[in-house]
């Protein structure tokens, strides 16, 4: 993994964070927005398991941290993901279509 350079995994990173913003911008269908932003998400977790990579060892700082800070990501992601596709089935039920222009009122 040293032969890669770091700017190598941050340009990886920036094109998959606006590849996923490009998708919540130009979507309309529900579930794509959604994996939309779990690319977003993904493109922070390269992030940070690429600094803790290559960055320099803190003083007292534990040396899976960044590790631990992908995870939270991934388990809040799945979170996410859950209460996403709940909500998203909610409305299709109610307006028969996951098109996110149909969810801007409350009204039937």
């Amino acid at each position: 993994m040293n032969d890669i350079p770091l700017t190598w995994f941050l340009i990886f990173a920036a094109a998959c964070f606006v590849i996923g913003l490009m998708g919540v911008l130009v979507r309309r269908n529900a579930i794509a927005v959604l994996m939309a932003i779990e690319i977003m998400l993904n493109a922070a977790n390269i992030n940070l398991v690429a600094f803790w990579r290559y960055g320099t060892p803190v003083e007292g700082d534990s040396p899976i941290s960044g590790v631990m800070f992908a995870i939270f990501v991934i388990t809040v992601a799945a979170a996410e993901v859950a209460v996403g596709i709940g909500l998203i089935l909610l409305c299709y039920r109610r307006w028969h279509a996951a098109d996110v222009d149909r969810f801007d009122s409350l009204s039937g």
